[in-house]
């Protein structure tokens, strides 16, 4: 009875990986054709294309590899650097887009609410012209934020839609209510 990969009772694509264990319990596949299959294997400080190092001593590995790093394009290694965003960040991010709808909601109730007094102010056109933009203003500042600070860390990104928090809140819904004083 044979035990190569080929008589196995089942097979899957992607069993040819080098990267798989092939032994049982840590020892070597001694099958024969084994070899002919497997891929030439690179220098031992180097790992096959496509591959990242992570974890213990990975420093050592992408310092050897940082000339070949330099010699690529600054775009394409920035997006091999940027990491997908974590459950935390996209919560926040969902928390502050509600927010900014209720901002949106609460300059359109307050301003709304302040159209009949400030009618002596201000014509009318010109009224419903700037309560249109405070309107759309905490979800124009919420998208170009997110627009702007695709490129950049997380943390400065926060802080912007935090900085927009503080600046649009809005004051006509704040100081005069839903239901009027």
């Amino acid at each position: 009875m044979t035990t190569g990969r080929d008589d196995d009772a089942l097979t899957w694509d992607g069993d040819d990986d080098p990267t798989l264990d092939h032994g049982a319990a840590g020892e070597p596949d001694d099958t024969p054709g084994d070899e002919a299959d497997a891929p030439a294997q690179s220098a031992p400080g180097e790992l096959p294309k496509g591959y990242r190092a992570v974890g213990k001593g990975s420093e050592t590995l992408d310092s050897a590899r940082a000339p070949a790093a330099a010699s690529t394009s600054d775009t394409s290694s920035a997006t091999a650097d940027r990491q997908p965003m974590g459950n935390g960040a996209l919560i926040a991010f969902g928390v502050l887009g509600g927010v900014y709808a209720l901002y949106a909601i609460g300059w359109l109730i307050g301003g709304l609410r302040l159209q009949g007094r400030a009618q002596y102010l201000v014509t009318d056109v010109m009224y419903q012209g700037s309560l249109w933009l405070a309107v759309l203003a905490p979800l124009l500042w919420f998208a170009t934020t997110l627009l702007l600070t695709r490129a950049s860390r997380a943390w400065l990104r926060f802080v912007w839609l935090a900085a927009g928090v503080v600046l649009l809140l809005p004051w006509p819904f704040v100081m005069i209510g839903a239901i009027g004083q």
